[in-house]
């Protein structure tokens, strides 16, 4: 079976997580990413470690499976134009630097396009491409910051924390690989490329649509809740007996039910809880009387119950339980690859499945083969080249 972008050309110049996360899933799904990095070292993610696996940073190997790397020195006019015959042949490049560093390189939108008018270039940065903060350094926590999201993130009256994971580099990923599979259907109409803009910032916005709501429709500006949610009640995290469980009641079917599963049918006659409203209102004493029923049991036995009653709810795992979970293995979402496991591709297709094509490369390890696969150059040109140090020696 092929798979959704079998064919398809990228070059990517991305660097740390952004960029590297959405070439990683359109390699999941067939695309050839040819991974530009420099000869001195390769990007950044190779020195985000300890730990190590299989001779390279482990934080590399698990967001760049399935591309091919090309140690190409920029700063040599033979690498340039190497990277411009490159672009000839490609159908996508997409970068992460500070906006104007490309066309410094003489690589921006305008030289490529001139060399290859059907390009996608889609270029990723803190703030975008334009607007007063457009030259501003970026990097994950501080959009946290400057997006909001920090401001809403940890518990009431307590310190504010980062999201747990880099939730402003995915989601500028994700809006990344959106971004370019719309300009590749544009180009289908048009035959035309065009330049993609994503900016983390205006992801992050997009991303807390109903958190803007909230602020937009009520004036009250969110704070931090811990596990809990403005708007609904009860829909957050207590302990139990052994461990913390969450649960989400979201609708007053749900609140019945829950009320039944827990052992508290009395609460279905109290005015107070009579609503969702009534209950987000008088949370204050909702919730400290729920968390008292939690702790008399074990997490395992409340799941239980509240399962048998239709109630979204689930124990707070730890990364070596999802890991072990089987339902992670039925989804195929940790595979091995020649030895390390690795995020596996998140959209299921029935009929063009993503796969995992090869480990992440060590550097510069594809660069004769692709020399002389994509441009048809010689053994001898290719050595010329190493001997210049425009590319790596293998």
């Amino acid at each position: 079976m092929t798979t959704p972008l079998e064919g398809l050309r990228v070059l990517d110049f991305s660097h740390a997580l952004a960029g590297p996360y959405c070439t990683m899933i359109l390699a999941q799904y067939g695309a050839d990413v040819y991974k530009i990095e420099t000869p001195d070292g390769g990007e950044v993610g190779r020195t985000w470690a300890p730990p190590y696996s299989l001779g390279e940073a482990s934080y590399f190997l698990g967001i760049n499976s399935g591309k091919r790397s090309l140690a190409i020195d920029l700063k040599k006019p033979e690498g340039i134009a190497l990277c411009l015959d490159l672009i000839e042949r490609a159908d996508v490049l997409i970068e992460n630097m500070r906006p104007g560093t490309m066309e410094r390189l003489g690589l921006g939108y305008q030289a490529a396009k001139a060399r290859n008018a059907k390009l996608i270039y889609c270029s990723i940065s803190g703030y975008g491409q334009t607007g007063p903060s457009r030259d501003d350094p970026a990097m994950d926590l501080i959009l946290q910051a400057s997006s909001g999201l920090i401001s809403m993130t940890g518990v009431e009256g307590g310190e504010r924390v980062r999201c747990g994971h880099s939730v402003a580099d995915i989601t500028s990923g994700m809006f990344a690989m959106i971004g370019i599979l719309l300009a590749i259907e544009a180009r289908n109409r048009t035959g035309e490329g065009q330049f993609v803009d994503v900016s983390m910032l205006d992801s992050m916005i997009s991303a807390m649509a109903s958190n803007f709501a909230y602020f937009m429709g009520s004036g009250v500006v969110p704070e931090a809740l811990g596990t809990r949610f403005s708007t609904i009640v009860p829909y957050r995290g207590f302990p139990t007996a052994d461990r913390d469980i969450v649960i989400a009641v979201a609708s007053q079917k749900l609140w019945q039910e829950f009320c039944v599963s827990i052992g508290k049918p009395e609460w279905l006659d109290d005015p107070g809880y009579a609503t969702n409203p009534l209950r987000v209102k008088n949370r204050e004493t909702l919730e400290p009387a729920i968390a008292e029923v939690f702790k008399t049991d074990t997490a395992a036995h409340w799941v239980k119950k509240l399962s048998t009653h239709g109630i979204p709810c689930a124990p707070v795992k730890t990364l070596d339980e999802v890991a072990a979970d089987p339902q992670v293995a039925a989804r195929e979402m940790l595979p091995d690859i020649d030895g390390f496991r690795v995020t596996g591709p998140p959209v299921k297709f029935s009929a063009t499945p993503g796969r995992i094509p090869r480990r992440a490369p060590h550097l510069g390890e594809h660069n004769c083969e692709l020399l002389k696969e994509v441009l048809g150059l010689s053994e001898s040109q290719v050595a010329a080249l190493i001997e210049k140090g425009a590319i790596r020696s293998a």
